[in-house]
């Protein structure tokens, strides 16, 4: 079981991505941090990258099917996820697009973009908490040892969610963590 460690560790890294994007709305809200746009554009590429290209394409390509296999009766639970990864896609295009026109705008944009930010993020929250705390169980429960040989081997090819797998995100979420002020990076305040 393997894969249910990198999910977590995919999870975690989306998560401190989120979290970090949440302060940063924070601040840009209450005047502590002025817009970086650079950063903002940064937050939402590791997001397109990582979640949408990476992590949900291997759990609807591989780990749904198999749970479906071994436990048919989780049709209801796998089809809410994999509508939520295509909304998840979708959500991420508008907040790119949200993003353009709120550096087009200036600061009037803020609040739209805000909105679009702030339902991607509280969506990826639910996800997550669904996946976690009733997929995975399920999944640990219910599937075979030979089911998870297939599953772990296809998870592993993503290496690690702060490299991935060549490498190519490494200097991207090093970038992020450059950027955003602390308590959630190292960049300035």
């Amino acid at each position: 079981m393997k894969a249910i460690d990198i999910i977590h560790a995919e999870h975690r890294a989306l998560g401190a991505i989120v979290q970090a994007f949440r302060f940063v709305l924070d601040g840009i809200r209450a005047g502590t941090l002025q817009p970086d746009f650079v950063l903002l554009d940064a937050l939402i590429e590791y997001i397109t990258e990582v979640p949408d290209k990476l992590h949900h394409p291997k759990e609807d390509d591989v780990l749904f099917v198999k749970i479906l296999e071994a436990v048919p009766e989780a049709a209801a639970l796998i089809d809410k996820l994999k509508a939520d990864h295509l909304h998840g896609a979708q959500r991420t295009h508008a907040l790119r697009a949200a993003l353009r026109a709120y550096q087009a705008a200036g600061p009037a944009g803020f609040a739209a973009f805000e909105t679009q930010a702030l339902t991607y993020i509280d969506a990826t929250w639910k996800h997550i908490g669904i996946e976690e705390q009733e997929l995975l169980p399920l999944a640990r429960q219910r599937l075979a040892p030979q089911d998870w040989a297939g599953i772990d081997e296809a998870f592993a090819a993503n290496k690690d969610p702060w490299s991935g797998p060549t490498g190519e995100f490494r200097a991207l979420f090093s970038r992020i963590v450059a950027m955003v002020p602390a308590p959630y990076g190292v960049g300035p305040a």
